[in-house]
């Protein structure tokens, strides 16, 4: 029988330690995107020649260290910012954390700039969007690393779109810092409380397996039939008799099951056994406790960081609106402070509701009787505020398609008269001049 106390303790040590000040706040973003074949807009698969492992191969020419699984180059690493490959093949981009967003930008042009050429010798393009634009999942095979071989078995049991989460999805996620106990509840109960909002006007998911999905957030919808036991909002997050403390994410940690424990060294399969059966407080290396905080996938998720994930991937310069938004609302006091006592009465349920009502009705739909269009604006406005003047500007293009209360799926759409490869233009991230980046001139 294992220690759960002792369990609880370890894990909230592991938060507390990672508690950060205020002076030293980083942002870190991860990007993912699609490598799709240029005529026919299909999937490019990790094996076949000229797949995504030839491109990772071209990639080590250019300074980058490799990460290997056996004989598979499944990722790459540079002065700490690395490439790993979600389980279809999606390209995951993880610039290391910076204070301001201009360095980010910065190195996620570098690496355009790396593989577009490689990509269009090939005749292969990259692509930002939040699901596959023509591919089928069952014609996209699994990498070959072993932690999706158990996930993608575990999860036949579960939700009936699992697969195409696991395959056929693509996000934007940004990671903050947080100073303190209290400061993680607040800013953990604001970005859950706007999930539905962010998941509406970032949706950019304007296909499903090969044709217009003829509502919105097709990503919302993937989420909400993946995995109740590890998905959505972490169900004992709005407890109106207990405030959601390190303790409540801990316990939240324990009793559901990793699927698979992973200790730095061996993989091993572990299905539905909850974690506090499994964690042995005298024997556990620290790898396995942080790869533990990777196989929970609600909205937001707490590891060193609070790492926020309902966003649709979106094409630059869009990506860089969605960073600058949440650190406009987050780290600035005033915002943060009005935003969690604007959520103080929100339920659960609320959100759920929220999430199926943009489903349906996009921006237009509501959450707790006020739209999602309204809401959307007033967070814009209230992260314009809480940016410096240098960083605003970020916020522009969102701000042009929410005030015109069009989504990024919706453009895509609106083009679809000219070709499906006309309408997707846009999202195609081709070699993009320094001159228009936002501040890195």
């Amino acid at each position: 029988m294992q220690n759960y106390e002792r369990q609880i303790e370890i894990i909230v040590n592991y938060f507390r330690r990672n508690e950060k000040k205020e002076q030293d706040f980083k942002l870190g973003i991860e990007f993912e995107h699609f490598i799709i074949d240029k005529e026919s807009l299909r999937a490019i698969t990790y094996y076949e020649d000229g797949g995504v492992q030839d491109t990772l191969k071209q990639l080590l020419k250019k300074g980058w260290k490799g990460k290997y699984e056996g004989e598979y180059l499944l990722g790459l690493e540079r002065d700490g910012t690395t490439v790993t490959l979600e389980p279809g093949a999606q390209v995951e981009l993880s610039i290391k954390p910076y204070k301001e967003i201009k360095h980010i930008e910065r190195e996620y042009i570098d690496f355009l700039e790396e593989i577009i050429p490689i990509l269009e010798k090939k005749g292969q393009q990259l692509i930002a969007v939040g699901y596959q634009p023509e591919s089928k999942i069952e014609d996209i095979p699994f990498i070959p690393k072993s932690r999706y071989k158990y996930m993608s078995e575990y999860f036949e049991s579960r939700g009936s779109l699992a697969h195409n989460m696991m395959k056929g999805t693509a996000s934007l996620q940004v990671t903050l810092d947080y100073k303190s106990e209290v400061d993680y509840m607040k800013k953990f109960t604001v970005a859950n409380a706007l999930s539905p909002i962010i998941s509406a006007i970032f949706d950019n998911g304007p296909f499903f397996e090969g044709r217009i999905w003829d509502k919105n957030n097709i990503r919302t919808k993937i989420w909400l039939n993946c995995d109740s036991d590890r998905c959505g909002v972490v169900n004992s997050l709005l407890d109106p008799d207990e405030e959601f403390s390190y303790k409540k994410y801990a316990e939240y940690i324990l009793n559901t099951p990793p699927i698979l424990i992973d200790d730095g060294k061996n993989v091993k399969y572990t299905g539905d056994t909850p974690y506090r059966e499994l964690f042995d407080v005298e024997n556990y290396t620290m790898e396995e406790l942080e790869h533990i905080f990777t196989m929970v996938f609600p909205d937001v998720r707490l590891k060193k960081f609070i790492e926020i994930r309902m966003t649709d991937e979106v094409p630059y310069p869009l990506n860089f609106a969605g960073a600058a938004l949440w650190k406009g609302l987050l780290y600035n006091e005033k915002n943060l402070n009005k935003l969690y006592n604007l959520f103080t009465d929100i339920s659960i349920e609320d959100i759920n509701k929220a999430k199926l009502d943009a489903i349906e009705h996009g921006v237009d739909g509501k959450m707790q009787n006020k739209a999602i269009y309204d809401i959307g604006k007033m967070i814009i406005g209230m992260a314009k505020e809480g940016l410096n003047e240098g960083e605003k500007k970020y916020l522009y293009p969102l701000e042009n398609i929410v005030y015109s209360r069009k989504t990024p799926a919706k453009v895509t759409k609106e083009k679809l008269h000219l070709g499906k490869h006309r309408a997707l233009d846009w999202c195609i991230l081709n070699k993009i001049p320094r001159s228009e980046m936002n501040v890195c001139k």
